[in-house]
């Protein structure tokens, strides 16, 4: 003799699953502001290197290119570079928002380089 299901594995399976989709979702919002900063960070470090032969208005003009490429808010295009005994430092600061469930919370970036030149 067969017992019929009453269902309720079949629903408890639905909203495990259902709240993995949800986290695996903000997780990537979140991921992808992540990688923006971490890409142009690094891009600064690439000047940093290179800043031997290159001026600070090329470099300025480059990791605003990127910032703009990345789709940062228009405060990341406003990069500082300062030069002293033949040490070089860039930064820039941005804010990101990031929408979670009832909820917004707004992220401080504050990518920065330094080496010599």
């Amino acid at each position: 003799m067969v017992s019929a299901r009453r269902g309720k594995s079949q629903i408890g399976c639905l909203l495990q699953i259902l709240l993995v989709v949800a986290a695996g979702y903000f997780a990537v919002n979140v991921g992808t502001v992540l990688w923006n900063y971490y890409q142009f960070e690094d891009a600064m470090k690439q000047e940093v290197r290179f800043s031997g032969t290159r001026t600070d208005a090329v470099i300025k003009r480059r990791l605003a290119d990127f910032a703009d490429s990345l789709g940062l808010p228009e405060a990341a295009h406003d990069i500082h570079i300062k030069r002293s005994n033949k040490v070089i430092l860039i930064w820039a600061e941005y804010y990101r928002t990031v929408e979670f469930p009832g909820f917004v919370r707004e992220f401080r970036f504050n990518p920065q380089a330094t080496g010599p030149f």
